[in-house]
């Protein structure tokens, strides 16, 4: 019987004796708690089984939840946590986003070591290197979830404003970013004189739906249902991390309708969902003529 924590082996009566051990190592009480947060160190990593795409996001968004009330956990982060790593890894999530400071995911989600496999570059642009290490994830770690982060107030969307805006392209490398922006920004389902933050969140869902549509790895893990890839804009300032992108419906049984939905696939029925090519062509087109 597996765990909630992925594992199939038994707790060693954690549950009735309050301690456990893993070979020589030992370490406090696993409440069922701890079991369901993802927190447990017992067992083996090869015996551990990956969440569902809508149990990852419930995790993720939980955390977030625990980080903007104050009240993190820091869970997966003690001596028993990288003893049990030093042998591999296991994330249940692909974090690809902006190379800001202050854009921490392991923090953001309160995680620990081992949950997620990071990704960055300014301003969260795709090129081969981004596909590959996302396709690794999925490909090696069967990770069930691909989330892009974005942020508000990003300073690349900015630099493609400016540019789009006076014809003036920064300097060096920093234009090859800026570039592969622009489709973003002068996307037209922006309205006229568009708020940055509205063009990070344009940003965030067309990379998104450009993962899908330039990997097929990625994009034939989401037609069987086993990866949802999301798109999430946050709020520097409270904290919170907002689902502007869904490939698939991310609600849980017994939760309410809506809770846990993009609004970018609440409303489509189910046949579209279960076809993200589709869904991306009649949304928002052919992919970007600028594609890798």
């Amino acid at each position: 019987m597996t765990r909630a924590c992925g594992t199939s082996k038994r707790c060693l009566s954690a549950y009735t004796r309050g301690s456990f051990s893993t070979g020589s190592h030992s370490g406090p009480a696993i409440t069922a708690d701890d079991c369901e947060r993802g927190r447990c160190t017992v067992g083996s990593l090869k015996d551990q089984v990956q969440p569902s795409p809508a149990q990852a996001w419930k995790r993720l968004k939980d955390g977030n939840q625990r980080f903007v009330e104050g009240i993190s956990e820091h869970p997966n982060q003690d001596s028993s946590r990288r003893t049990l790593l030093s042998g591999g890894q296991f994330p249940f999530a692909c974090i690809f986003g902006c190379g800001d400071s202050r854009l921490a995911a392991e923090i953001i989600f309160d995680l620990g070591l081992g949950d997620a496999f990071v990704v960055r570059t300014a301003g969260q642009v795709i090129e081969n290197g981004v596909l590959g290490s996302i396709e690794y994830a999925v490909e090696e770690f069967k990770t069930p979830i691909i989330m892009v982060l974005g942020h508000d107030s990003c300073g690349a969307v900015t630099a493609a404003r400016n540019a789009a805006q006076t014809g003036d392209m920064p300097p060096g490398f920093i234009r090859n970013l800026v570039e592969r922006i622009l489709p973003s920004v002068i996307a037209p389902s922006l309205p006229p004189h568009a708020h940055v933050n509205d063009m990070v969140r344009e940003h965030t869902r067309q990379t998104a739906m450009r993962i899908t549509e330039q990997s097929h790895i990625v994009s034939d893990a989401v037609l069987s249902g086993e990866v949802a890839v999301i798109g999430v804009f946050y709020h520097l300032r409270d904290g919170k991390a907002e689902l502007v992108f869904s490939s698939q419906d991310l609600t849980l049984p017994n939760t309410p309708t809506g809770e846990g939905q993009s609004p970018t696939t609440a409303s489509l029925p189910v046949s579209v969902k279960q076809q993200p090519r589709i869904v991306f062509a009649e949304t928002w087109g052919e992919a970007s003529p600028w594609g890798l």
